[in-house]
């Protein structure tokens, strides 16, 4: 039945093939994120093999197609998805940026996929994308009940001043110079000050990012030895570049810190090692590739503080 609905003409083929896988994808895409609420692996690794697979099927089914037409027309239709992803405000570049290896390698994937359906077996073509479009959705479903695991990133760096001098920078600190990182050109948020209210456990530490407050009630307070927080209030974890104002549902509890401390340990020679660490999960999947992302751009955090701790208690000996 789908062969009567495919053009003969070849340029209106592949318009079909590319404007259908699209719009399939599209709205699986949309009913994950916004009716599901799942950024994971029905996301990540089927859609794109679903945008590879669908694709070259469309296209060859009944004709015939080789590996690099399939390759050709799946990646066409890709850069046609990421471009929708843009216009329609629903992701921004640096979000793309990062998944874009995933992106590239599974459509591959999948044009390998539709490739071998078409020269095996054509007559099943049809069933492989209904199976695809039918495990992206149950996929989503099933992932959204996963609990996601806590992770913790830690960073250290030796400071040429003793721990009480060193602690008085941790607890509070003033206004950091602009970053020079590039990541943090890009959207991503990040640490401009902190302050805290009252001494002792029970005081709130407000550490200030670019986008907001993370607010952090004091549950450790071994002077000059372990300064230890809870996080209780953060803000968006970047700003997306994009032509629109996004809110993407990703900016908001799926990536969460949940504890923090920095510790401090004399040295000899008057010299502080300072440890911070933070506890955090993210509810997008596959955890072991986003960790990546995250652990980074933490430690990238971690150093902005720590660094700025370092200068202010080393010019303060």
């Amino acid at each position: 039945m789908i062969t009567k609905l495919i053009p003969t003409d070849d340029k209106k083929r592949k318009l079909f093939a590319v404007s259908s896988t699209v719009v399939i994808s599209g709205l699986l895409t949309l009913w994950g994120i916004y009716g599901i609420g799942e950024y994971g692996i029905a996301l990540f690794i089927l859609t794109p093999i679903f945008i590879g697979a669908g694709s070259t099927i469309l296209y060859g089914l009944s004709k015939g197609i080789t590996k690099r037409e399939a390759w050709l027309i799946s990646r066409v239709t890709l850069a046609v998805f990421t471009i929708g992803l843009l216009v329609f405000a629903i992701e921004g570049l640096i979000c793309i940026a990062m998944a874009a290896p995933f992106g590239l390698l599974l459509t591959w994937v999948g044009s390998l996929i539709g490739h071998a359906v078409l020269d095996r077996s054509p007559q099943n073509a049809p069933s492989v994308i209904l199976i695809l479009f039918c495990i992206i959705p149950s996929t989503a479903f099933i992932e959204k009940d996963i609990a996601p695991a806590l992770t913790s990133v830690v960073t250290s760096i030796e400071i040429d001043a003793p721990p009480n001098v060193v602690w008085k920078n941790v607890i509070e600190f003033p206004q950091l110079k602009e970053p020079t990182d590039f990541i943090f050109k890009t959207g991503i948020a990040y640490p401009i000050n902190a302050k805290i209210v009252g001494k002792g456990v029970g005081s709130v530490r407000h550490c200030n990012f670019t986008t907001g407050s993370f607010v952090e009630p004091i549950t450790v307070w071994d002077e000059a030895k372990l300064l230890k927080f809870d996080v209780v209030e953060q803000p968006a974890p970047m700003k997306e570049l994009s032509f629109w104002d996004i809110d993407a549902p990703h900016l908001h509890d799926y990536f969460v810190s949940k504890q923090g401390q920095f510790k401090l340990v004399a040295l000899p020679n008057d010299k502080t090692l300072l440890e911070g660490t933070t506890w955090y999960y993210h509810n997008i999947k596959p955890a072991a590739y986003w960790q990546l992302w995250s652990n980074y751009i933490i430690h990238k955090i971690h150093i902005r503080v720590l660094s700025h701790i370092k200068f202010n208690s080393e010019n303060e000996k």
